[in-house]
């Protein structure tokens, strides 16, 4: 098979729409952030399928932005780099909570109960010096990097103005409802965003054949490049 422009779309735009969906199921399914939860057999299988989201929605945001790349400008550009930190950030800390954390359990179950804690607004008992900035900074992040990601797919006019709407308000009411809903109902504020991003993996397969308000990128390369256009 040959690796063309319109495969690898397709790939990103399949990877944006399945990271959706399991973002929106995970938040039914996470256990407790609590030490007894650490060591059973659902925290281990609900934190690996977290960290492949994770990767998933990297793959989608790549696509997305290189769909829109002469559009986005620099405020895409910003909102790429905040958001696909974020994606990291939480492929790091997932991959903590799922390999590391029901180790300590056992051997330091209040460090282990400290840093599962972390998200779920649990006063820490132990210092944990720079990994107690993690939840202000993933926040930061993930509530601006996805209202100005919205924003420039916007002013982009080549995906959905519905899909970057609700990315938009999703990510807006995040912190109100951090603010003013206990943490498991929190948690159901993801589940926009999640529907946002399976909208907009929607959008990008099947728009990533059209011609865009400049031009296809393809026509304007020679028929030895055209493989490699986005």
């Amino acid at each position: 098979m040959s690796i063309t422009a319109p495969v690898l779309t397709r790939v990103a735009a399949s990877a944006a729409a399945l990271g959706g969906l399991i973002y929106i199921v995970i938040q039914f399914i996470h256990p407790a952030d609590e030490v007894e939860s650490l060591v059973t057999p659902l925290w281990a299988t609900t934190h690996f399928v977290s960290f492949g989201m994770a990767v998933l929605v990297l793959i989608g945001l790549t696509g997305l932005y290189l769909r829109q790349v002469r559009q986005f400008g620099v405020l895409g550009l910003v909102a790429y780099a905040m958001l696909a930190l974020f994606f990291l950030l939480q492929a790091a800390y997932t991959f903590v909570e799922a390999l590391v954390a029901p180790l300590l359990a056992v051997s330091a179950p209040q460090l282990a109960t400290d840093i599962v804690g972390l998200f779920g607004r649990h006063a820490a008992e132990t210092d944990l010096g720079p990994l107690a900035a993690v939840p202000s900074v993933g926040a930061a992040l993930y509530v601006a990097g996805a209202v100005l990601f919205g924003i420039a797919i916007l002013r982009a006019r080549v995906l959905s103005r519905g899909a970057a709407i609700l990315l938009i308000v999703a990510a807006a009411i995040t912190p109100i409802a951090g603010a003013l809903l206990p943490h498991a109902l929190e948690r159901m504020a993801a589940i926009p965003v999640g529907a946002a991003l399976i909208w907009l993996g929607w959008s990008l397969w099947a728009n990533h054949g059209t011609t865009t308000a400049s031009g296809p990128l393809e026509a304007e390369l020679p028929d030895r490049d055209r493989t490699f256009a986005v």
